[in-house]
């Protein structure tokens, strides 16, 4: 059974970070690109990242891009995303998963308020 389990979140003011992690389990890890998606008060899902099996090769929204990085650690079958300039807009529920799939974890809530 693949299991994704979210952590990191919190209250943090603008311009912080945070790091999330995804703890994976019930498939071969290191076999699978990774994503992070958000949402948004009343919005839907938006795509954050991902990031190819080895970690080699990584994609960004434009959103994000320059302030967020995803990176994973197959030995440890966990997937991170380090988020550095927090904006307000960026408050969300954030949900990793496989990229090929629609199953997500139970997220993680990440509010930016000063």
């Amino acid at each position: 059974e693949v299991q994704l389990v979210e952590s990191g979140g919190g209250l943090v003011q603008p311009g912080g970070s945070l790091r999330l992690s995804c703890a994976a389990s019930g498939f071969t890890f290191s076999s699978y690109s990774m994503s992070w998606a958000r949402q948004a008060p009343g919005k839907g899902l938006e795509w954050v990242s991902e990031i190819n099996p080895s970690g080699s090769s990584t994609q960004y929204a434009d959103s994000v891009k320059g302030r967020f990085t995803i990176s994973r650690d197959n030995a440890k079958n966990t997937l991170y995303l380090q988020m550095n300039s927090l904006k307000p807009e960026d408050t969300a529920v954030y949900y990793c998963g496989m990229a090929s799939s629609a199953q997500r974890g139970q997220g993680t809530q990440v509010t930016v308020s000063s």
